[in-house]
């Protein structure tokens, strides 16, 4: 049986720079959120794998590990999570409850994941008012990482970033449904499935 909300074809599809259809100032959203995830994880990615290659180079070879390793690759890692999640987002690849939702004919279908885009939007966007509010808060503690230095606030400020740039995500998949014909997971994942493909 085939999934009408498989995405795997996308696994395979030729790396190439993002450009969004939709129009006007909602693409120029669209491609600048698409860009800055980009270099969010890519640039968190290859300085965790810089810093973990170098604390083990300096551990086995020079007996002496970097001081900031630990603290520095926690920094990565948040900023990696909270732009990955609105990179998943536009991939169309965050975990969804689709029984219900496959079952329906294509119109329900696609009012329903305008609804849900919608509400998803509405709960990612509170979450970055409530996590900003939490970075606010410790940025008035004056809290700073004992290795690095750094107040603790600026490692946090990826947290309301990432869970805006996810619900604008979802709003924006909200818009494209709107506006297209078609059925869309994201702003550039259609619904739908190859032939050729079979779910096992």
């Amino acid at each position: 049986m085939q999934s009408q909300t498989d995405t795997t074809s996308t696994d395979d599809a030729p790396l190439k720079a993002y450009k969004s259809d939709l129009p006007g100032l909602l693409g120029v959203v669209d491609t600048g959120i698409a860009r800055i995830e980009s270099v969010f994880l890519a640039a968190g990615v290859l300085l965790m794998a810089c810093n973990t290659i170098a604390n083990v180079v300096g551990r086995f070879v020079f007996q002496s590990s970097l001081f900031f390793s630990e603290e520095l690759n926690r920094v990565l890692i948040i900023l990696i999570t909270f732009a990955g999640i609105s990179y998943a987002a536009r991939q169309g690849r965050h975990i969804r409850m689709s029984a219900i939702y496959d079952t329906l004919p294509s119109k329900p279908r696609k009012l329903l994941m305008i609804v849900i885009s919608l509400v998803t939007a509405v709960f990612m966007l509170g979450l970055a008012w409530y996590s900003l509010q939490y970075m606010l808060t410790q940025a008035g503690r004056g809290r700073v990482l004992p290795s690095l230095q750094i107040p603790v606030w600026i490692i946090l400020v990826w947290v309301p970033v990432g869970f805006f740039m996810t619900g604008l995500q979802y709003l924006l998949t909200a818009i494209k449904n709107m506006i297209q014909p078609d059925i869309y997971l994201s702003t550039n994942v259609l619904e739908g499935y190859d032939d050729d493909e079979i779910e096992i």
